[in-house]
């Protein structure tokens, strides 16, 4: 019997959560400090800061979901099913 050994996922795969995260965060410090600028109220810049994050994260995890796999992921995916059958 063979041992089904998991692959170690690469550093872009480990990083693309992160990267994501980071571009809602971007976004969101962006229209916080258009808000603070342009209203000077410190909670108002802060209510829009967690309202956009909150909102292009799930934007971006909708679009992410909606993405179809290659065939590099396709494999591998038949490889983890494969792992997991008794």
């Amino acid at each position: 019997m063979t041992q089904n050994t998991p692959r170690k996922p690469s550093r872009s795969e480990v990083l693309k959560p992160l990267e994501l995260v980071g571009l809602a965060g971007v976004m969101a410090v962006f229209l916080g400090l258009v808000v603070l600028m342009s209203t000077r109220e410190p909670l108002l810049a802060l209510i829009g800061f967690g309202i956009t994050f909150i909102v292009v994260l799930v934007v971006i995890a909708m679009l992410v979901l909606n993405m179809k796999p290659n065939d590099a992921e396709k494999t591998d995916i038949d490889e983890q099913d494969k792992g997991q059958q008794p």
